[in-house]
């Protein structure tokens, strides 16, 4: 700092400094003591005296105004010295010219003039993110312009305002070191900027595509909170042989029509900023998994499209909540009634797990004992309990009784490296029927999601213009690409066996089975389908989607 020569070995270093032949320093006893002998050098403060050997320098008695004014470094920010052509501290240039003198009438110095004039330089050659400082300002002016445009261009919202920045938008009641676009947006209500950073948030934390995301329950949060509320009420617990939750209303979410009625630019913006479009990528790749069929997804109006939704281990229970009720399962309403279901009335599930893990062992020349049978199903339930944790096939089954409906999953038949290489068998693909309930105490009409890379999303249709008994109906395969009946999961040989007095094949009996708990039709290029039908929409989630809608139609 002060170019001083270095303390002799065996030196007091805590001696005062008023020459080389100044005495020890009394021994420390207190504090007091050491504050009183350590005196700290601080930047802003001329260096001392220096001792040395040979001769001693003192401090210049006055102080001209170059010496009072130091210049900062653009680089490492120390404060130098003005006569200092270089940073001391990194040796990087200096200002390129000296600071100007302005002479008054008594022939001294207008230092304040000209250090104000020399801070605003500094200022202006600083890099300043004006994009990020705009969004500050938009946040609090509750303008979304400049915020969705920081987050487009690759900006942060979790980045956090400087000590500098503050400084240049100089409103200390509205911007604090460290905030964020999220504080800001808390601070100052603005519910809809906080969920569109709050999507931006989870969209980059990887899973669900890339880009900034705006779904419905996003952009209408109180209305995606009542819904959530309303979700909680309609949750039962059942009785005597069926002591599990179940729901009590059937809901099927559809995207809605007047999506079309959007200029095509619009609409190309509205399913970036909906879609999971890595997921909708690989389902329809080849081999495709979904809209394979030009019958069904054109002429009868059943193309299906893949939401974004949360990548963190709860996937499977927010694409359900989407494809029901078009909200995420936030409150983990779903892992509750899961948990408890499990918990409660594992016994109704057990032996059907038993039997299919059994027969699904038996296919790979293996076999578990019952201690190994009950340590895999203690694992399952506990994963169960655990809000995060990855869920398996028998969980989607039990979903289909506390949903008390069918889950069709169009699934990927194998996980893949980052490579493109098979690393095994998926499993998910299939139908999951409520086989624990009585038919009559279910509904028909399935929801179906997608399964890719250990990620479940919501399939979900436009609002289509087919109409069965007043109802809009929406048609879902029942095979697949090569025509192959999709597999049904956890059905056991006594609901198999007596179908085979009307069929000679599994496969046909497994079709009366999906008859007996679907309404299944056949197109006229003879593809099985079922019929999935939506009833009126809610009144909470019609008005979300208009409030949604609302947003690119101010767009438009």
């Amino acid at each position: 700092m002060c170019r001083g020569a270095k303390p002799l070995l065996g030196e007091d270093i805590y001696r005062l400094r008023e020459g080389a032949g100044a005495k020890k320093s009394p021994p420390l006893t207190s504090v007091a003591d050491l504050h009183a002998h350590l005196k700290p050098l601080r930047i802003s403060d001329p260096p001392p005296p220096v001792s040395s050997p040979t001769h001693a320098v003192s401090a210049p008695p006055i102080s001209t105004p170059d010496q009072q004014f130091k210049w900062a470094c653009s680089v490492c920010t120390y404060e130098n010295w003005p006569r200092a052509r270089k940073c001391t501290m990194c040796s990087s240039p200096g200002p390129p010219t000296s600071p100007p003198r302005i002479v008054d009438d008594n022939s001294t110095y207008n230092t304040s003039k000209w250090y104000q004039r020399r801070r605003q330089q500094q200022i202006q050659q600083q890099h300043v993110d004006w994009s990020w400082l705009n969004a500050c300002v938009g946040v609090v002016q509750g303008d979304p312009s400049p915020v969705e445009a920081f987050l487009k261009s690759g900006g942060d919202p979790t980045r956090q305002l400087s000590p500098q920045e503050v400084a240049i938008l100089n409103r200390p009641s509205a911007f604090d070191i460290g905030h964020t676009l999220v504080h800001l947006a808390i601070r100052f209500h603005r519910e809809e900027m906080l969920a569109t950073l709050v999507s931006g948030i989870e969209s980059g934390c990887g899973g669900g595509g890339s880009g900034l995301k705006r779904v419905p329950s996003y952009v209408a949060p109180e209305l995606a909170t009542a819904i959530r509320r309303h979700t909680a009420t309609i949750f039962s617990c059942g009785k005597k042989h069926h002591p599990h939750h179940h729901h009590s209303k059937f809901t099927t979410f559809t995207l809605p029509a007047e999506i079309e009625d959007l200029p095509v630019h619009i609409q190309e913006q509205l399913f970036e900023e909906l879609l999971d479009r890595d997921a909708q990528q690989e389902l329809e790749s080849d081999p495709a998994v979904i809209n394979w069929s030009v019958e069904v997804t054109v002429q009868l109006g059943s193309r299906l499209y893949a939401l974004w939704n949360r990548s963190q281990g709860d996937c499977l229970l927010d694409s359900l909540m989407q494809v029901t009720w078009g909200i995420f399962d936030r409150d983990n309403l779903l892992r509750r009634a899961l948990a408890d279901t499990l918990n409660n009335a594992g016994h109704l599930f057990y032996s059907r797990w038993c039997e299919y893990e059994a027969s699904q062992a038996r296919q790979l020349d293996f076999s578990l004992s019952e201690a190994q049978w009950a340590e895999d199903w203690s694992a399952l339930v506990r994963r169960a309990t655990q809000p995060g944790a990855s869920l398996q096939q028998l969980h989607v089954f039990t979903l289909a009784h506390i949903l008390r409906r069918p889950i069709i999953v169009y699934g990927v038949k194998f996980v893949k490296s980052f490579r493109g290489e098979n690393l095994g068998y998926a499993g998910f693909e299939g139908v999951y029927l409520p086989l624990v309930w009585e038919g009559s105490f279910c509904s028909r009409s399935p929801v179906c999601l997608g399964y890719t890379r250990g990620h479940f999303s919501a399939l979900v249709p436009i609002e289509p213009s087919t109409t069965h008994d007043n109802l809009q109906v929406t048609f879902l395969p029942l095979v697949d690409s090569d025509r192959k009946l999709l597999p049904i999961h956890f059905i056991t040989k006594a609901e198999v066996i007596p179908i085979f007095f009307y069929s000679p094949t599994n496969a046909g009996s497994e079709e009366r089975l999906l008859r007996e708990w679907l309404d299944v039709n056949l197109t006229s290029g003879g593809l099985l389908v079922a019929q999935q039908k939506r009833p009126t929409r809610p009144l909470l989630v019609a008005q979300m989607l208009q409030e949604w809608l609302n947003h690119y139609r101010r767009l438009a």
